[in-house]
């Protein structure tokens, strides 16, 4: 079986924001709400500054404490391992916010909005292939246990539940293996596919920067088990998000990490998921980055 990952370079990403519009299309989020979030920040002093991007979806967790807190069984490991959401099981259970220690989970109460029918445009369809997951606003969960409108998080959430990025699960049932913000990044920043197939573009990029350890980790069916994971080789210019959390990131990050100063530029505001420990600061780098202080690069 399948195991997803995703590898974005940084030193291509240009911090076009393109993904994120891709993202909240293909998805139906409401305007505040973004699964893929690409942070600006400036580093050095004048007149010795840089401005640098770093894009943040789910990590798709190896070993995902969101899976471990819910109480709904509504957060699972599914059998390519990509973290979702079982809407018919999901009761509005928030925990899942602050066991995140990334912030990418959001309570939504709104129903979807529908920016674009893709489906209604034969140029867009004639393009890629493909039409957009159905597009119909789900009701809100009535608590009805026979209801299997979505079982699967994928294009358009279901309003009063947390949600999060789901790899774009709606196209890898359809045999797609090309997420939302990948197809559109037009620096080919961001490779998705399967860390398993040794013939991938994303095994072959990673080759000889990652290796696999086997730990003890929530797998599918919410079970302990003994895997293999997949992390980065120290020294080979590729890092993951807290990696001391011990969750086991399949979200892999080429480049430099933001050093130990890095100042956060925004023009508006936007709401985030809940931070670890419901610390929502917005000047602390370390929280929206998840990044630990032994991964900064130190000014000199």
């Amino acid at each position: 079986m399948a195991r997803y990952g995703m590898v974005i370079d940084l030193t291509k990403c240009v911090g076009c924001r393109a993904c994120m519009v891709a993202c909240k299309i293909e998805n139906s989020t409401p305007r505040h709400v973004w699964f893929m979030y690409v942070f600006r920040f400036e580093e050095g002093e004048f007149p010795n500054v840089k401005v640098r991007y770093l894009p943040r979806p789910c990590m798709h967790c190896q070993n995902p404490p969101c899976v471990r807190a819910d109480k709904d069984g509504a957060r699972i490991v599914w059998k390519d391992w990509t973290v979702q959401t079982d809407y018919d099981n999901h009761k509005g259970d928030r925990s899942l916010e602050l066991a995140c220690p990334y912030g990418v989970n959001f309570y939504i109460e709104d129903e979807p909005d529908l920016y674009i029918d893709w489906s209604k445009d034969e140029y867009t369809a004639g393009i890629f292939g493909w039409f957009n997951p159905d597009l119909q606003k789900p009701s809100k969960w009535d608590g009805d246990p026979n209801k299997k409108e979505r079982r699967l998080a994928g294009g358009p959430y279901r309003a009063g539940t947390v949600a999060k990025c789901t790899f774009c699960i709606h196209r890898l049932d359809k045999g797609i293996e090309v997420t939302a913000c990948q197809q559109v990044c037009p620096v080919r920043a961001i490779i998705f596919g399967d860390l398993d197939n040794p013939n991938s573009e994303i095994s072959k990029v990673l080759e000889g920067k990652v290796e696999r350890k086997k730990v003890k980790v929530v797998g599918p069916g919410k079970v302990e088990t003994e895997e293999e994971v997949v992390v980065p080789k120290e020294g080979e210019g590729v890092f993951v998000l807290k990696p001391e959390a011990g969750t086991y990131p399949k979200v892999f990050y080429i480049g430099d990490p933001p050093d130990e100063e890095a100042v956060p530029i925004e023009i508006i505001p936007v709401k985030k998921g809940m931070q670890a420990k419901g610390d929502e600061r917005w000047g602390n780098l370390d929280i929206p980055f998840g990044l630990p202080e032994k991964e900064r690069k130190k000014k000199k």
